[in-house]
């Protein structure tokens, strides 16, 4: 498996002969997009900034689209989604949290969350968690420091930190809020990777390691 960064929410999962997308910018969005084809899409949040479809079709295939809560079975992907809230945009609005499995790996996407209280069903159905991604910009989101609360609570196996840099707005500053998380989890100098190539095999003994993808 492959995991690429893209800016904002935006993760591009590779495995096999196929390619799952995850909240994609879009073309409406201020931020900057990028395209490529996904055989699978999931959206958290309904909206551009996480809700680009049509960015990563390819041609005239359309990708499996995945965005609410529910269970989803799709080329050998296992998706469950539970709902969740967000203060994105500065208003109350529904969030969807999901474990993805593949390859024996759960991946958990927290989306554009802004609270660090889950309930006790909502962590149950998460399970054991071994890649979770964590949004630390604030501003309708997790603060660093709620992230970092959050984040030992579920006790994950990798915590890739996610929605900071060009998706925050001043004066926090992206780069001060990766810092930050980075600091209140003692990684302090976490050098910044291209992408993630991982295998199951690879997540024994890994407790809390982060991981900061460069987009």
């Amino acid at each position: 498996m492959v995991i690429t960064y893209h800016g904002g929410e935006c993760f591009k999962v590779s495995f096999g002969d196929t390619t799952l997308a995850i909240n994609p910018i879009s073309k409406e969005s201020k931020l900057k997009t990028v395209r490529f084809g996904a055989d699978i899409v999931v959206v958290s949040l309904n909206d551009k900034d996480f809700n680009g479809i049509e960015q990563v079709a390819h041609g005239e295939k359309a990708p499996f689209v995945i965005s609410g809560p529910g269970e989803y079975e799709v080329k050998k992907v296992f998706v469950k989604g539970l709902q969740s809230a967000s203060q994105y945009g500065g208003s109350e609005r529904i969030n969807t949290i999901y474990s993805i499995m593949l390859e024996s790996i759960n991946l958990v996407f927290l989306g554009a969350l802004n609270s660090p209280k889950l309930n006790t069903d909502v962590k149950e159905e998460l399970g054991n968690i071994d890649i979770l991604f964590v949004p630390i910009g604030g501003n309708g989101v997790l603060s660093t420091s709620d992230a970092h609360a959050l984040v030992v609570e579920l006790e994950p196996k990798i915590i890739i930190p996610m929605h900071y840099g060009e998706i925050e707005v001043p004066p926090a500053g992206g780069g001060k809020a990766l810092s930050k998380f980075l600091k209140e989890d003692g990684e302090e100098n976490g050098k910044p990777i291209d992408k993630l190539t991982i295998k199951k095999k690879d997540l024994e003994g890994k407790e809390g390691e982060i991981v900061v993808l460069t987009s």
